[in-house]
């Protein structure tokens, strides 16, 4: 397995925030117990809750974090100036109750699989760009540890050619152009050394095209080859289909027990299909869904399938199944054409790739997949719109097309059945569309370049964090419970819930512990600022008019920025600053509306991105809060802001 890719880190909690609170911060916390700065009523009845339950618990003489001197229980009858003490007020905003993001309640997972918004990654294998970056085993294990639960892999046929050095070397060389005539934003993330993925994979004979990959030839009579990973077309390094199963199944279930979703993407021939077929079968053993006795008729709910495995791959119906190949055995006789020169095996080669470009998924390859059947979409009106355990997989042009011409339609689609929506193949430098115009619609499976963070993949954060990786939609969202004939309407999603008209302020007073941006060293030379923006539902949206920028993540259509300060422990507040405020925000639905925070470093030319956070609207609580930050490489740091945010709708 590679150690060049840096997995986000993700599985340790941030650091507390009284273990080092700054001077500008503590100053603020101070004037907000002495009534300088006055708590709402509500607020206010919330810290007095949460210091009686504290007194009540308490077994322990506590640390003053503010003097370093053991402190006291405050009696009802102590005399006090003010209801809030600057002790017991540090450790409650310094507790989760101080923290901006409030934790969803406990969720039902009772519903169908289609009642729910789907954690997702597209081209999962990937570590940087989608034209020569490097595979990795370790990009499934990073994506499952932070709460991905749908996956994907791009399957081709496996090469058991030995290594050609000058093959490796022209590769090397076709790589190298690639980096120097390529805008500077395709370049990998992170440091790349070179890869040990696997020693099959590494007999790799690189071809000198960007053809497709060489179909499987048993080569000898003591070995088969088995499928490979990667991105076709391209010069993206490959790893083996049965490393990845097995990272898959030592990963899956450690963030959550919930089912994750394995989305196939099948360029092998029949022979590498039954291969795959023995590698699923003996590596998730156990962890598959069982076949079902009749046909299909309802969908599960998530709690039916903890510690499952479910396999998206395009069906085949068992009568209409053809010509199928016997599954090879490990170990195959030896053929005519093993023996043949390498410049016939060549040639047969390139004649297979024409026969297996567009080769049909054999029947028990497609049988794996129970609940998630990937049938071609033609258009909703088609009998397979209606197969209840069909998913539609569409790219971000595709969908915006549909949505376009048939939104109601669309909208009442995805309240019973599965939908995939994935990047265009134009992303090259893997950036990502807006997933929330596409959650909007209703698409549970909303699939995400994770190899990069943009505004996409933090509103995706924004939506999960937190979550076991399924997120049940708002009730006016959802479709038929069990048993319940799903129909189709003509309801749109506009009519479908309630539109509010928000009022939203958002004061940044201090900040502390700023990471600094990628790559910078001297905190004297950092000079940030907070841009908050507010990501809510286009009218366009509702009204299945041309969305504006086809479903691009961008800037928030709301946004607003604080002054420029220094260092990391900056005061960003002051009689002259003044808050960020939303001002009758129309058409707002808060599940689907989300406030982002970046700070970035004031710099002549691009502001490089020094730590961000994202908030799902209706987890924005009011008050004196804290926002944790990630660090621009996503992983958890020890910043944060002192916000003071104000919300209503009406």
């Amino acid at each position: 397995m590679s150690s060049s890719y840096t997995i986000p880190d993700r599985t340790r909690p941030p650091p507390s925030i009284a273990q080092s609170v700054s001077s500008s911060v503590l100053t603020y916390l101070k004037s907000i117990a002495s009534s300088e700065r006055p708590l709402s009523s509500s607020q206010l009845d919330e810290y007095l809750s949460y210091s009686s339950a504290i007194e009540r618990q308490a077994s322990s003489i506590p640390t003053d974090v503010v003097s370093g001197t053991p402190s006291h229980e405050t009696s009802e009858d102590s005399p006090t100036s003010s209801p809030v003490d600057v002790e017991g007020f540090l450790k409650y905003m310094t507790s989760s109750m101080g923290d901006a993001s409030e934790m969803l309640p406990e969720q039902d997972l009772n519903h169908p699989i289609s009642n729910y918004f789907i954690n997702s990654s597209h081209n999962t294998y990937l570590t940087g760009n989608q034209l020569y970056s490097e595979s990795s085993t370790d990009a499934y294990k990073s994506v499952l540890l932070r709460g991905c639960r749908c996956i994907e892999i791009d399957v081709w046929d496996g090469d058991s050619r030995p290594p050609s050095s000058e093959a490796n070397d022209k590769m090397q060389e076709k790589k190298h152009w690639f980096r120097q005539h390529l805008p500077r934003s395709l370049s990998p993330r992170h440091s790349k050394g070179p890869s040990n993925e696997g020693s099959a994979a590494a007999t790799r004979a690189e071809g000198e095209s960007l053809d497709m990959p060489t179909p499987w030839k048993s080569a000898t009579s003591a070995m088969r080859a088995e499928p490979r990973v990667l991105h076709g077309y391209t010069l993206t390094k490959e790893v083996l289909f049965r490393d990845v199963c097995v990272v898959i199944r030592d990963a899956a279930f450690v963030h959550s027990d919930l089912p994750i979703i394995v989305s196939l993407e099948v360029h092998a021939g029949k022979e590498q299909q039954e291969v795959m077929v023995d590698i699923i079968e003996e590596v998730w053993n156990g962890l598959l869904v069982n076949p079902l006795s009749g046909p299909c008729d309802q969908l599960p709910s998530p709690g039916d399938l903890r510690r499952k495995i479910l396999i998206k791959v395009k069906y085949v119906a068992p009568e209409k199944v053809t010509a199928q190949v016997s599954r090879p055995s490990l170990r195959r006789k030896k053929s005519a054409s093993s023996s043949s020169s390498s410049s016939d095996t060549e040639d047969e080669g390139s004649q297979d790739v024409k026969k297996t470009k567009k080769s049909s998924i054999i029947e028990p390859l497609s049988a794996l997949g129970v609940y998630t059947r990937s049938y071609h979409f033609k258009d909703l009106s088609s009998p397979e719109a209606s197969a209840p355990c069909h998913v539609f997989s569409l790219s971000e042009k595709k969908f915006i097309d549909v949505h376009e011409t048939v939104g109601p339609t669309l909208f009442s689609h995805n309240r019973n059945y599965l939908m995939r929506a994935y990047p265009s193949g134009t992303r090259v430098s893997s950036s990502n569309l807006d997933p929330a115009i596409f959650w909007r619609s209703g698409v549970q499976i909303v699939a995400l370049n994770w190899q990069r963070y943009d505004a996409g993949t933090m509103l995706n954060e924004g939506m999960f964090t937190g979550t076991s990786g399924w997120v049940l939609k708002p009730k006016e969202y959802r479709g038929q419970q069990h048993g319940q004939n799903a129909g189709v309407s003509t309801e749109s999603q506009g009519d479908a819930i309630a539109h509010k008209t928000l009022f939203l302020s958002i004061e940044v007073l201090a900040a502390q512990n700023l990471p600094l941006p990628t790559g910078d060293r001297k905190p004297s030379g950092f000079r940030p600022y907070v841009k908050c923006e507010l990501h809510v539902e286009k009218p366009e949206e509702r009204t299945s008019a041309p969305i504006e920028g086809g479903g691009k993540s961008k800037d928030g259509e709301y946004k607003a920025k604080t002054k420029t300060c220094r260092g990391i422990d900056p005061d960003f507040g002051g009689e002259r600053t003044e808050p960020a405020k939303f001002l009758n925000v129309p058409g707002v639905v808060e599940e689907l509306s989300f406030v982002r925070f970046k700070v970035q470093d004031d710099e002549i030319g691009k502001d490089d991105l020094a730590a961000w956070a994202c908030i799902r609207l209706d987890r924005l609580r009011t008050g004196f809060r804290f926002v944790h930050l990630l660090n621009a490489a996503g992983d958890v740091s020890r910043g944060a802001l002192l916000v003071n945010i104000q919300k209503s709708l009406a």
